[in-house]
């Protein structure tokens, strides 16, 4: 009988052990994620949800002037670039929407509308000679520069994942 009880403490130990490990390794949460180069060494996270948008705004290098470049999280973890918005034409911008866009001029500003731009994953520089990046979501409330996060002159890759416990816990989330 006492080997019995030794078993069963036993088997509840080891399964207690294997449920923690399934937690720490099963996908849960879907967040914006920002690796380092072209590695899989996560630089930052953004918890968001399919469906959910986010923008990102960068001052020109040379116009010295915003640009704005928004997205959409897709059901697929795609993200999908829906809109641009910029003060000057010249070099690096549009001059001209393509067949399905809309430009339109708004409030002193060019907008390209209906955009229908879809990443798997995106690779962007955070400015090095003007670093004025910033990361703007939850409707415009919450916004952050990526000098808080990220060397000026980087570059990251970035893309939706769904994310383990343990890779949610050990990454550096962007916060407001």
């Amino acid at each position: 009988m006492k080997f019995l009880k030794q078993n069963r403490s036993l088997y509840i130990i080891c399964f207690t052990i294997f449920i923690m490990g399934g937690i720490f390794v099963y996908p849960f949460r879907t967040a914006l994620v920002f690796h380092f180069e072209n590695t899989n060494r996560i630089q930052a996270i953004l918890p968001i949800n399919k469906g959910e948008e986010f923008t990102i705004i960068f001052t020109h290098s040379i116009h010295l002037t915003d640009v704005t470049e928004k997205y959409r999280v897709l059901p697929n973890l795609n993200i999908l670039q829906y809109e641009i918005v910029y003060e000057q034409f010249g070099i690096g911008m549009p001059s001209n929407a393509n067949e399905e866009e809309l430009f339109v001029y708004e409030n002193g500003k060019y907008h390209i509308k209906n955009m229908n731009n879809i990443f798997p994953s995106m690779n962007i520089r955070n400015g090095k000679t003007i670093s004025e990046h910033r990361l703007v979501w939850d409707n415009g409330k919450k916004m952050v520069e990526f000098n808080d996060y990220f060397e000026p002159g980087a570059w990251y890759k970035v893309e939706m994942k769904k994310l383990t416990v343990w890779q949610y816990l050990k990454g550096v989330k962007i916060h407001e």
